[in-house]
Order: C-alpha cells, then structure tokens, then sequence
C-alpha cells in the first residue's frame, strides 16, 4: 500500500486525536493510530478503549489498505519536518518506509486485525446544536467535575435534555455549576453523564464557531460528529445526584461587585491563606467589601477592601478562594451578582448580564469561619 499526504495537514489532524492515547496502555496496539486508506481519503482513529476519536483527510492512493502505525514516533517526526509531501510504503509485513524530499524514514507498523473495533452506534437519539455552544458548554462545566474516582457520577458532565433547551451541570460536592441553553431543543426529556476526558479532547479538537455539530447517543454510547472529526466515548454508568434540591431558592442578600476587580482581590489575599483549605472571609457591611486571609501555623494575613453595591444585613461569610476564583473565569459579563443569606447556607454567583438564550448558575459552599 502507498499514500502521498502533507506533512503539516497530517500532523495538524493527529495532534486533534492523540490525546486520546494513554500514556501508559495495557494493550501495547492502543498506542497506535489506525490508518485506513480508501478512495484518496485517509481516516486516522485513536481509542483508549473508553473514547475513540476519528479524522479524515485528503490523500493520493492508488489502491486501499489498513495499518497500525507507532503514534509517539510519528508525530515526534511530524513536528520537525517541514511543510512537504510525504510518501508512505506499506509492505505485507506492515513495515513503514516515510520518504520526504531529502530523507528517508522507517518504523514497524503493526497488523490492523488487532485494533479495538469501535462501537456501533446503534438505536441512538439525535440532535444538533453549534460548535460554539458545545464548547462554551463544556468551558462553563468541566471545571467544577470531581477527581473522586469512588464518586463516578460526579466525575463527568451531566446532559439533561429536554424540548424547550439542554442543561449541562457539574459538581465536586463542594460547588455546582448549571448552564443552560435555550437556543437547543431535543427530540425527547433524558438524561446522560460524559465524562470529563472526551470533553477535554471535543473542546481542543472543534473550533468554537457556528458549524453545526451532530450528537447522538444511546444507553452506553455518546457519538459526536463536526466535519470530518469523529468522536464517540462511553457515558459514566451511575446515578446523578439530584442537584435541584441542593440549590437554594430564597438567598435574600445581594452582593454586586466588578468581577476582574473581586478576582484580583482574591488572588492577592489568597496567597496569605492556609494552602490546605484557601479560605478567605468575606466581611460585607453597607457598600464596602472587606477580604480576609490567614495562615495561623506561619502568622501570615492579607486583607482588602473594595467598593461593591449590597442589600442585606452585614455579613462575614467564608469560602475557597480558588473555587471562587474558578468561577468568576465562566461568569462572562463585567460584574457578577452574588446571592447569599447566612454564614452556613450555600451562596449563588450569577453574571449580572447574560444572554437571551443562556443562563449560568454557580453555587459554592461556605466554609467555617476562623473564629
């Protein structure tokens, strides 16, 4: 089998996949990519046996084939030959002979019988949306998943589906993010969790413009489709915890403050607080805003003042500053609204202005106040 493809389109379309492959595989064939060649197309497919990522790219071949092709070494090469075809021989041993313009490269292919097949994506349930939307999606959750392998529900981003939009939600136990999106429907009401690896590599491998993406899913599987990348990843098999109960419906007290300012003001004051905990409290009376920090074990303290604009009865109330630093990154507008009632009951952070078809929600809990 023979093939002539560019360098740099070839490299730029596996950089899209290889994040799929891990770094350290059980099966020494999942650190391969397949190259399958038909009809002057070339599709490339990475799998981790959970996700599998496939591209397509246009070629010169006289006639098909299929192999298995050392990823590390391929695009390490990739990367440092210059934008130029490249030839590929493949012989009936899958041995690889790469020839560009002044050199000549060999590696070991391996037999493409013993790649994982991917899944079928069969009774699936499809709907579109934008690839803006998808990773606007995905910026505005992924964040605030949980690293608790024992908790698997809370490891990954949980779609909730229905006609009149899509809800994407996110929580660790200690903070909660729900995005919504109007502009979307649905064929039918449900439900499914992706986890947080395939969103990673979805947001770096679309651009994040108005092409139409295609997703369809089915009990085990999501599939997603933009162009000539593929993807599809197998949803968390678990229970989603019923996140309505735990927001709040009447926090009375409203804090309005600059977002980059409050931001600012919390990096500053954070580098004085306990590293294991981050807590800073907030002092809120009248029209100022005071932030506190210590670290009793090294007597370090910060504190800071700035102007906000606030209802409510005076207020100390603590929390994680890089939790609130995290959200304030999703809250796209200049100033955010903060919704708050008493030192032990979950606060609300909201961007003051927000788009017709989109509505951000973020809850984080408080921490115990240092007496």
């Amino acid at each position: 089998m023979k093939f002539i493809v560019s360098s740099s389109s070839l490299l730029k379309q596996l950089q899209h996949i290889a994040g799929v492959i891990n770094a350290n595989t059980v099966l020494p064939i999942l650190e391969d990519f397949l190259f399958e060649v038909e009809k002057n197309k070339l599709t490339v497919v990475a799998t981790d046996l959970e996700t599998v990522m496939r591209v397509q790219l246009d070629i010169e071949a006289k006639d098909n084939g299929k192999v298995c092709i050392p990823a590390r070494i391929l695009i390490d090469s990739l990367k440092n030959i210059a934008d130029q075809p490249l030839t590929f021989n493949i012989d009936k041993n899958f041995a690889i002979e790469i020839t560009s313009d002044n050199g000549k490269y060999k590696v070991m292919g391996e037999n493409p019988d013993n790649f994982p097949k991917e899944p079928a994506a069969d009774d699936t349930t499809s709907f579109k949306m934008t690839a803006l939307a998808l990773v606007t999606a995905i910026n505005k959750t992924l964040f605030a998943t949980s690293n608790d392998d024992l908790r698997p529900a809370m490891t990954g981003v949980f779609f909730e589906l229905d006609k009149k939009g899509l809800q994407f939600v996110a929580t660790d136990a200690h903070r909660l993010v729900r995005y919504k999106r109007k502009d979307i429907s649905a064929p039918k009401g449900d439900n499914f969790i992706v986890p947080r690896k395939p969103l990673n590599l979805l947001k770096a491998a679309i651009p994040a413009n108005e092409d139409e993406i295609t997703l369809s899913y089915n009990n085990n599987h999501l599939f997603v489709k933009h162009g000539t990348t593929q993807m599809s990843c197998r949803l968390i098999d678990a229970r989603f915890p019923d996140y309505k109960v735990v927001i709040p419906s009447d926090n009375p007290y409203r804090l309005t403050v600059n977002k980059n300012d409050f931001q600012s003001a919390l990096r500053r004051v954070s580098v004085f607080s306990n590293k294991s905990t981050n807590q800073v409290a907030l002092n809120i009376s009248g029209s100022e805003l005071q932030l506190a920090a210590q670290d009793v074990d090294f007597s370090f303290e910060g504190n800071e003042r700035m102007k906000c604009q606030y209802n409510g009865e005076d207020l100390v109330i603590a929390f994680n500053a890089r939790f609130l630093i995290e959200m304030l990154n999703a809250a796209d507008s200049d100033e955010v609204n903060l919704e708050l009632s008493t030192p032990t009951k979950a606060g609300l952070i909201k961007p003051a202005e927000q788009e017709d078809n989109e509505e951000l929600l973020m809850l984080v809990m408080p921490l115990m106040l240092n007496q």
